[in-house]
C-alpha cells in the first residue's frame, strides 16, 4: 500500500487531507511540524509527502532540503499559502516535485498527488526498462539507480530527467521539451529551475561532473529563438 505523510500544522487541513487521501485508499500519517516530519520521514518508508512551508520549528524548505541532503527520494508536494513565484521556484530548486497554492480544491491535490506518484512509477508502474552505461545502471521499473553497489540516492524529479532523456536517448532534448515532459505544460518554471536539476543529477551519475560523459550539455541549442540556452543530451 502507497504510504503518505501529510505535515501540516492547521489541525483542520490536515484532517481533510487525511480523509481525502484515505479515501482514495492511501495509507496517511500526519505530523504538525518540522522537526517531526524530517524524522518521520528519515524513519519511515513514505512513498509521498505533502509538505507545508510555514511550519513551527522548522519551515518547509528546511524539511525539504533536509531530506534531499540525506538521500531521501519521497516525492515532495509544497503546500504553501504563498502565491509568489520566488517561493514556487525555491522549493522545485532544492528538490520539490510539485507545488499546490492554498487555498486548494482536494480533487486538485489528488490530481497532483497521482501525477507524482505516477511519474516516481509507484502508482501505475513505470515501463520495465533498464538502461547501463559503465558502471551506472538505472532500473526505471524499480526506481533504482546504482554505480556498482553502491546505490544513488536520485530524487523523483531527477529519475524523471532520466527518463525523458532515456526515451530521447541520444537526440538532444532542448530545455522547453524536458520542461514539458517532466513538469508538465500547464506548470511555468525558469530555465535557472532546470538548470539547477540537471546539475545534481549529473553530480550524482557522473564520475566527473565538471566533464559529463552520460548527461551531456549541448550548448546553442536549447530553444529556436534563445541560442544562448543549452539543451541535453543522454549518451548511448
Amino acid at each position: 500500500m502507497i504510504r503518505i505523510l501529510v505535515v501540516e500544522d492547521e489541525p483542520m487541513i490536515a484532517e481533510g487531507l487525511k480523509d481525502d487521501l484515505e479515501l482514495e485508499g492511501y495509507a496517511v500519517d500526519v505530523v504538525a511540524d518540522g522537526v517531526s516530519a524530517e524524522a518521520r520521514a528519515r524513519d519511515g518508508a513514505y512513498d509521498l509527502i505533502p509538505l507545508d512551508i510555514m511550519l513551527p520549528r522548522r519551515d518547509g524548505f528546511e524539511v525539504c532540503r533536509a531530506l534531499r541532503t540525506h538521500g531521501i527520494a519521497t516525492g515532495i508536494i509544497l503546500l504553501t499559502a504563498k502565491g509568489q513565484e520566488v517561493d514556487k521556484v525555491r522549493g522545485l530548486e532544492i528538490g520539490a516535485d510539485d507545488y499546490v497554492t492554498k487555498p486548494f480544491s482536494p480533487r486538485e491535490l489528488l490530481a497532483r498527488v497521482r501525477a507524482v506518484l505516477r511519474r516516481a512509477g509507484d502508482e501505475n508502474g513505470a515501463a520495465e526498462q533498464t538502461w547501463q552505461h559503465g558502471d551506472l545502471r538505472i532500473d526505471f521499473r524499480r526506481f533504482e539507480a546504482r554505480r556498482g553497489a553502491t546505490r544513488l540516492a536520485l530524487t523523483p524529479t531527477e529519475f524523471k530527467i532520466l527518463k525523458a532523456l532515456y526515451e530521447r536517448r541520444g537526440e538532444v532534448v532542448s530545455i522547453d521539451d524536458l520542461l514539458h515532459r517532466v513538469w508538465g505544460r500547464d506548470i511555468f518554471l525558469t530555465d535557472r529551475v532546470v538548470y539547477t536539476h540537471v546539475n545534481n543529477l549529473r553530480a550524482k551519475v557522473e564520475h566527473d561532473p565538471s566533464h559529463p560523459r552520460i548527461v551531456v550539455g549541448v550548448r546553442g541549442l536549447g530553444s529556436s529563438d534563445n541560442d544562448s540556452r543549452s539543451a541535453n543530451r543522454l549518451s548511448r
